[in-house]
């Protein structure tokens, strides 16, 4: 084979190559990129479209400051925090009081997006926040934010996208 027909067609195999993961990155992150809410918020977050009163349901789509407090099959029971100052340290994010009904349940997508704060081994250790923003950055696996989440409140923004969670990117708090 000539050299330049070799070039074009390693030319052609790595388009190729960087096309297929172009897509299938997208796929793994399609939903609209949805106005995050500000990260140590000293207020509940608002739906005004959830009617509580009904059984627990999935939030509208959008971001929520939140923890996940349960996840059973796949499926997590979630609700807003809020940041609160404190007296002996910079503060700490609170849940709803007791008999505040403000809990959502939507399933975890399949391809859901979770970045960690703390690396994706068990113990918790690496760091793995983004200096800019205190958010995570460090891309783990569904099986690791079902583990982690679903043994410990750790507060995070939740991404949900037509009923399901699609992103959670966890808060750094020390």
């Amino acid at each position: 084979m000539n050299t330049p027909l070799r070039g074009l067609l390693a030319a052609g195999a790595a388009a190729a190559v960087m096309l297929t993961s172009a897509v299938a990155a997208q796929a793994t992150t399609a939903f609209p990129a949805y106005k995050a809410p500000k990260i140590f918020g000293t207020t509940f977050q608002a739906d005004p479209k959830h009617d509580f009163t009904k059984r627990i349901s999935p939030r509208h789509d959008g971001i929520l400051r939140g923890w996940i407090t349960d996840v059973r099959g796949g499926v997590a029971e979630y609700e807003p925090i809020k940041w609160k100052k404190g007296t002996q340290t910079e503060g700490y994010f609170v849940g709803p009081a007791e008999g505040q009904v403000m809990a959502y349940s939507s399933p975890i997508a399949s391809g859901v997006v979770f970045l960690s704060a703390f690396g994706c081994k068990p113990s918790m250790g690496d760091l793995t926040v983004s200096t800019k923003t205190g958010l995570g950055a460090k891309r783990c696996s569904r099986a690791v934010l079902i583990k982690r989440h679903g043994a410990q409140e750790r507060p995070a923004l939740i991404t949900v996208h037509k009923g399901k969670i699609v992103q959670v990117q966890e808060i750094y708090t020390p």
